[in-house]
């Protein structure tokens, strides 16, 4: 049975790959022209008038922020797009009726998302070689975040695609949900520049300590305890992951 959904896991992954680099255009492309035109206009432009924050110019200042917003908008899409399409195609119930376990379907497709979010992750880094000479303080903490806030925004992405009935749905939770949060946790500004209210307010976003843990990698600021920004991806991703797997075992948005 494990040797079987080892080459079932194997296959998702491999399936994932493929659909990105497929529909390379689509997927690894346009964000790192949206990621380029951020540095541009946020990081030269707007960040010559703002100058530093802290000893870090501006655009240092952002770019870790900003990296970390394209690999958790890739990772949550690229699953939500890719579940939601095996429903409403059908093609999904392949996999129910074969030995497939739960725990596996999961794991593939989320992996598939964290392949991408990395790799757009990547790819806009490298872009921002162009307008910053990017510091590293810890390599380890990097690797560490991006691939912890890969795996839970796959989840989601997951999550999203069990209760998604058509394909508005999809974009519902990126539009208002997600994309509110990410501006909003910090990437463009340091949380102790804000009133107190406002600073309370931002600590209730989880998407701030993911942010903020990553920065530190780079340039060794924080505005949060990096052991909690760690330790409470990690435990949401277990959440997520385990609520996941149950839906699948009993069918919900898959089974009519």
């Amino acid at each position: 049975m494990f040797k079987e959904n080892y080459i079932a896991l194997q296959t998702i992954i491999r399936k994932e790959w493929i659909r990105i680099v497929r529909i390379w255009v689509q997927t690894l492309i346009p964000p790192v022209i949206t990621m380029a035109l951020y540095f541009l206009i946020f990081g030269e432009l707007v960040g010559k008038q703002i100058g530093k924050i802290g000893d870090f110019t501006y655009i240092d200042f952002i770019v870790p922020g900003l990296i970390m917003m394209s690999v958790i908008t890739n990772a949550y899409n690229n699953v939500v797009s890719s579940f939601f399409s095996s429903k409403f195609q059908r093609y999904v119930e392949e996999l129910l009726v074969s030995p497939t376990s739960a725990y596996t379907i999961v794991l593939g497709y989320t992996f598939g998302g964290v392949v991408r979010g990395l790799a757009v992750g990547f790819m806009v880094t490298l872009t921002s070689l162009f307008f910053t000479n990017l510091k590293i303080h810890s390599i380890t903490l990097i690797l560490l975040t991006v691939t912890l806030t890969s795996i839970l925004f796959s989840l989601a992405g997951f999550f999203n695609a069990l209760f998604a009935k058509k394909f508005d749905d999809v974009t519902i939770i990126p539009t208002f949900v997600l994309t509110p949060l990410t501006y909003l946790g910090g990437v463009f500004y340091s949380v102790k520049n804000l009133p107190e209210f406002w600073q309370a307010i931002s600590y209730a976003n989880p998407i701030l300590y993911m942010v903020n843990a990553f920065r530190y990698g780079f340039i060794g600021v924080t505005d949060v305890n990096l052991g909690f920004a760690l330790g409470f991806t990690a435990f949401l991703s277990l959440v997520l992951y385990i609520i996941n797997v149950r839906l699948i075992q009993i069918g919900y948005g898959i089974k009519s």
